[in-house]
């Protein structure tokens, strides 16, 4: 069962002084700077003021004042330095950052990512831009890097750069590669390799390898395979690279032209909390022991003031691709090149256990976020206060005009409007689907698409729920929880799909009494879910108190092709309006607001935005399960969590049970709507009732596996027998899961003697309270046992008397919850 992480846990290892020396090796720290585009951009109106720190520039300060203990020849940067690239304030505080580097003396590389540059598009490439109107130029051009020492030249763009550090008795060459390196480019990388044929090179650039919705999983990039076949796959000597772009953290290796391992690594934080929240690359290199430790951490997390910290903020994040080890050979991978490589002086202790104790010194880590994925359809969170629950995974194809998703909580089901009342002279029937492939933490694994969305094509599709649904008037004035999966299509344009919508209030804003006028948005519906032509989530909604006027949300820049969590929290007590996009907050979130105004009797759509009294610019992409709840919710609660499984009690009886005894079920309680399965000599299935009961028939029926539930019982019937078990040892286990996720066992055993003069068993091995009388089958009759006169009845009324008195239950060992599968 897959899990994802969001700050993984950690243990506080100590290395004693001898044990120090006696594993030293000949050692130093790459270290590795991924997108730092956020905290550039909301240094001054966000970090700053909240925190007192700002994240870009903890990271160089933390480098540069930990390099000697470290050992740190050198940083490299991975591009997208700021966010927009027109915006001055950006880059005055990237260079304070970098200018901690520069006082310092510590070696670095840096390199233009998409937001760096004025041009971005995919076929433009460096030798097309305006070089004089560059901003990266003017600020990390080559002539500062000339001041660094490690410098050895930049290409004619000026974009491009390659530095040759030192380190443990061996040299290394860095080429930093700009985004969308051109043909030129190239040949020149290929120039700087051939001048130095015996150095081992480490390729940094901003885009190379790509990772898979859950990411972990690597993914090939077509820019980045451009790199492989024309420049990294012919030549040996690169052996490692470096890239961001992507959001998330990944590793690939394959083998290059000459039979030899080349180890992608991709490291993006950007998406997650803060923008990053700190994160860097920490890479020790052992060339004693032929081993690369990678390590990613965060200095500015340690120091936040304590009180300001969440869940999010863990010093180490040790999820997958997270911290690893590579390991590698460099004599024998380098022989090609440089015969003669060996490592300098042993004399550096582990350098990943000197960063932990100097990142975890005194530092309480809050506990971390688990995300775990679902077992089964059922595998869900239910949450009070449902208004709205809307699934589509159980009806995979075209979606037909008229065709009706039901909404599981409510009465606001969702229909396709037909194309001749959508207002969309171009749409196709087979524009909207219904696809298996969801977002891999939705348990309903569905999803509604909508294809060949153009705004100007004026091509669209939409659904919406009925206009007496109740869920239409909400004005939601205890706050709310909207959550969502979104998916944007990989060939969204910002000309054919900039602002598009996927989740929709209609109405118009302009005529709710109160409204104020703007510039932006006045005839536009009451709330809104959408994309902006940056690629940015935007909320947009009109509180209940409607002079307050519109209040957005934004999320950063957002990746194509790719599922992604959006909620949004109203809250209350602090009147805000918090966006989550894969369970971190956003930085741009609204606030003084609460509720929504809205237009009465207007619909819900799914799939378009509604402005100036219609439908428009449809959503290109999908759109998941989806949920409102009538109240600010927490993680915890949300579609992305898992019911729990340590819930599992049952009222087995145990122990020696009397002659003429009954068990004719096993009942307890458990998580609402989760399989208990009962196995071992009795066995049977339930659904665990709304109210957390379930009960499981025994005898012939649970024998025959049409076991079913029974959540009106509360406990397993013990009382005059009724010839559903006959005397013997019964021992069984009991679960309880959701498809492929399911808790440990709970054990337990009983015996139903024999009546006196009888034999044992259908159970086991025979009753354990057997008289001397015959003996019956192994497999025991399922009817009367034989009569054994006045002394059996005797036993058998006084039986019936313990047992009104209350019986022996069992107390079952419980173990720890794990998921299987």
């Amino acid at each position: 069962m897959a899990t994802a992480t969001l700050g993984a846990s950690f243990a506080v290892p100590t290395v004693a002084a001898s044990a120090e020396e006696a594993d030293l090796a000949a050692r130093f720290t790459l270290a590795v700077l991924p997108d730092t585009q956020f905290y550039s951009r909301y240094s001054a109106d966000q970090f700053m003021p909240r925190y007192g720190s700002d994240p870009f520039e903890t990271q160089t300060e933390w480098l540069a004042e930990h390099r000697d203990e470290l050992n740190i020849p050198f940083v490299a940067h991975l591009g997208d330095v700021v966010d927009r690239v027109g915006t001055e304030a950006e880059w005055r505080a990237a260079d304070n950052a970098i200018a901690a580097l520069d006082d310092d003396g510590l070696p670095y590389s840096i390199l233009a990512g998409n937001h760096d540059v004025l041009n971005s598009a995919d076929d433009h490439f460096d030798t097309e831009y305006d070089l004089a109107a560059e901003p990266y130029l003017k600020w990390f051009g080559p002539t500062r890097a000339a001041d660094v020492s490690t410098f050895g030249g930049a290409d004619p763009t000026g974009f491009n750069q390659y530095h040759v550090f030192e380190a443990a008795g061996q040299e290394f060459l860095v080429l930093a590669l700009s985004w969308r390196a051109s043909d030129a480019t190239l040949e020149w990388a290929q120039g700087v390799i051939d001048e130095h044929p015996t150095l081992p090179v480490i390729l940094t650039t901003h885009a190379l390898l790509n990772v898979e919705p859950d990411t972990v999983t690597p993914k090939e990039d077509p820019y980045g395979a451009r790199l492989w076949d024309q420049l990294i796959r012919g030549n040996d000597q690169i052996f490692l690279t470096f890239n961001g772009h992507f959001h998330g953290a990944a590793q690939l290796t394959r083998l290059n032209d000459s039979g030899n391992s080349v180890t992608n690594v991709l490291m993006d934080y950007q998406m997650a909390y803060e923008g990053g929240n700190g994160y860097l690359g920490l890479l020790e290199f052992d060339l004693t022991n032929d081993r690369i430790s990678v390590q990613t951490a965060s200095p500015w997390v340690v120091t936040k003031p304590h009180e300001s910290l969440t869940s999010y903020d863990q010093p180490f994040l040790e999820g997958p691709n997270q911290q690893f080890a590579l390991d590698i050979d460099f004599a024998t991978r380098f022989a090609g090149f440089a015969p003669d490589f060996a490592p300098g002086a042993a004399d550096e202790p582990s350098l990943t256990q000197r960063a932990r104790d100097i990142l975890l010194d005194g530092f309480e880590a809050p506990a971390p976020i688990d995300l775990e994925q679902p077992g089964s359809r059922e595998d869900f969170v239910e949450a009070d206060g449902t208004l709205a629950h809307w699934r589509f995974g159980d009806t995979p194809g075209v979606v037909q005009e008229r065709q009706v998703f039901e909404d599981i909580a409510g009465d606001a089901d969702l229909t396709r409007v037909a194309i001749a009342e959508s207002g969309s002279p171009t749409a196709m029937v087979e524009d909207v689907t219904v696809t298996n492939e969801a977002n891999p933490f939705s348990s309903d694994g569905g999803a509604v698409c909508f294809a060949e969305s153009d705004k100007i094509e004026n091509r669209f599709s939409y659904l919406q729920t009925a206009p007496d649904a109740a869920v239409n008037d909400a004005r939601l004035e205890n706050g709310y929880t909207l959550e969502t999966f979104l998916k944007i299509d990989g060939s969204w344009t910002a000309d054919s799909n900039g602002w598009m919508k996927a989740i929709t209030r209609s109405g118009n804003r302009s005529t709710m009494p109160g409204m104020p006028w703007s510039q932006w948005d006045y005839t536009a519906s009451p709330a809104a879910l959408g994309l902006s032509n940056l690629k940015e989530f935007q909320w947009t909604e009109v509180p209940a108190e409607t002079t307050k006027g519109d209040r957005t949300a934004w999320s950063g820049e957002i990746m194509l092709d790719r599922w992604v969590h959006v909620a949004l929290v109203n809250d209350p007590a602090s009147s805000t309006s918090t966006m989550y996009v894969d369970g971190a907050p956003v930085l741009r979130n609204t606030t003084d607001t609460l509720g929504q105004s809205v237009n009465g009797d207007m619909p819900w759509i799914f799939g378009a935005d509604w402005a100036d009294d219609r439908a428009l610019n449809g959503w290109a992409g999908c759109i998941g399960e989806t949920r409102l709840v009538d109240r600010p919710t927490t993680p915890d609660q949300w579609l992305t969590a898992r019911p729990a499984l340590d819930t599992l009690t049952t009222t087995a009886p145990s122990g020696q049970l009397p002659a003429g005894s009954v068990v004719d079920a096993i009942s307890g309680t458990g998580t609402p709507s989760a399989t208990v399965s009962l196995t071992g000599d009795v066995a049977g299935t339930a659904t665990v009732g709304a109210d957390g009961t379930w009960s499981i028939p025994l005898g012939e029926t649970a024998a025959t596996g049409s076991g079913s539930a029974g959540a009106g019982q509360v406990a397993a019937a013990v009382g005059p027998r009724l010839a559903e078990l006959a005397p013997g040892d019964y021992a069984f286990e009991l679960r309880q899961g959701f498809g492929e996720r399911v808790s440990e066992p709970l054990t337990g055993s009983f015996t139903i003697a024999a009546e006196p003069g009888t034999g044992g068993g259908a159970g086991g091995d025979g009753g354990s309270g057997g008289g001397d009388g015959g003996a019956t089958d192994a497999g025991g009759p399922s009817g009367d046992l034989a009569s054994t006169g006045f002394e059996g009845a005797v036993f058998g009324g006084i039986a019936i008397v313990l047992i009104a008195a209350g019986a022996v239950f069992l107390m079952l060992r419980r173990r720890r919850v794990q998921s299987e599968g």
